[in-house]
């Protein structure tokens, strides 16, 4: 009886069906934290360069007008909607991203003199919020990344 029993402790401690099992067990919770990483910051490139493009319409758009001064409220439409006429209205474009306002965009005018004069279109204390890894609904604490991008070109008109 001990014989047969300690044959049977020694084919269960030998056996190594199911270790499949139990690595995947301990691999699959970093995968997953792994792959929801690599999306989060994929995101966060994708939020980045979407700004930065609408930085970029914007100034080039009040770089090419005649009058900058009249133009400040149409470039701030073209960074939040790409609209001149405006954002969020019946029959207009929606704003590109939640939480982005007119209060984000900064709209600096080309200077007097002579000389090359400049323009620059700023987006500035856009927070990114995550979507997967959104610590602040979780702890109830203020985990964002502030996104400032800025676009400076030069004023086409005398």
């Amino acid at each position: 009886m001990i014989y047969q029993l300690k044959k049977a402790l020694r084919r269960f401690v030998k056996s190594e069906s199911g270790t499949q099992t139990i690595e995947f067990v301990f691999v699959f919770p970093c995968l997953i934290l792994l792959f929801a990483g690599t999306t989060e910051l994929g995101r966060l490139f994708y939020m980045y360069n979407s700004l930065a493009k609408a930085t970029r319409a914007g100034a080039r758009y009040i770089s090419s007008v005649s009058n900058a001064s009249n133009s400040v409220t149409a470039t701030k439409n073209i960074v939040l909607c790409g609209d001149i006429v405006g954002c969020g209205g019946t029959g207009q474009n929606p704003i590109m991203f939640t939480n982005l306002t007119a209060n984000n965009v900064v709209v600096t005018l080309p200077g007097t003199g002579t000389g090359p004069r400049y323009v620059t279109v700023s987006i500035t204390n856009y927070n990114y919020v995550p979507l997967v890894f959104n610590l602040s609904a979780m702890t109830g604490g203020n985990f964002t990344v502030p996104i400032n991008v800025s676009t400076r070109m030069r004023y086409m008109h005398n």
